[in-house]
């Protein structure tokens, strides 16, 4: 009798365990109940089963370098998430190709529902990502290398070669969400007061805190 009721407490505990990390992996920011609508959705409704195709779970938009000419930060992210391969829902994961021109960078920012780890294809890179005690970890990486960056902890790629560089990544989430920085602090809509801005940079001036606010305009 006691080793039944151990079996059950322990399975109790382990579907416990499991619904309470399927409850936190958040495919957006926030969930705000709607208390009139019993239907419960983290993610996208499931698409009838008999309209499904082989088209859902394919994408071919990884296969070339995208165009970082126009880019102000000299690289281009091209994204397979469920937005893109419909297939992705509720399966966790998803994918994206960075390339970056001679002397680009994928600025510092990070992804609030994923860990990242990517895979050089073509040149050389250094990366890195700080910790919440602020150490950096950073390495140069090389063609078919392998780096990883922990779910929501700052990271960055930058290209100091003279030549293009290329990498696939891949995250723990279909829709992994990213924030950079200097958009999210100073392109924020609203705004965000210049003067907690000026006291959180260790006293930066009003017109220097104006003059970045103008680089990065709200987003609508």
């Amino acid at each position: 009798m006691a080793t039944s009721m151990i079996h059950i407490f322990v399975t109790v505990m382990l579907v416990a365990a499991h619904t309470a990390i399927a409850e936190t992996m958040m495919l957006q920011d926030f969930c705000v109940a709607d208390l009139s609508n019993g239907v419960k959705v983290n993610g996208y409704p499931c698409k009838d089963p008999t309209k499904v195709t082989p088209e859902d779970f394919y994408f071919v938009g990884l296969a070339n370098a995208a165009a970082t000419a126009n880019s102000t930060m000299g690289s281009a992210v091209t994204g397979a998430n469920v937005e893109k391969v419909p297939g992705l829902n509720t399966l966790g994961v998803s994918i994206s190709r960075i390339d970056y021109a001679p002397g680009g960078i994928n600025p510092p920012h990070l992804h609030p529902r994923a860990s990242e780890a990517i895979f050089v294809l073509e040149g050389r890179l250094f990366v890195g990502f700080l910790t919440t005690t602020g150490k950096l970890i950073s390495k140069h990486v090389n063609k078919g290398d392998v780096f990883v960056f922990p779910k929501a902890l700052l990271h960055f790629q930058q290209n100091p070669n003279n030549a293009p560089a290329s990498v696939i990544a891949a995250f723990d989430s279909q829709l992994p969400g990213t924030q950079v920085v200097g958009p999210s602090l100073f392109g924020a809509n609203p705004p965000i007061p210049d003067e907690l801005l000026t006291k959180a940079f260790g006293g930066l001036a009003a017109p220097e805190i104006q003059k970045l606010k103008g680089k990065f305009p709200p987003k609508k």
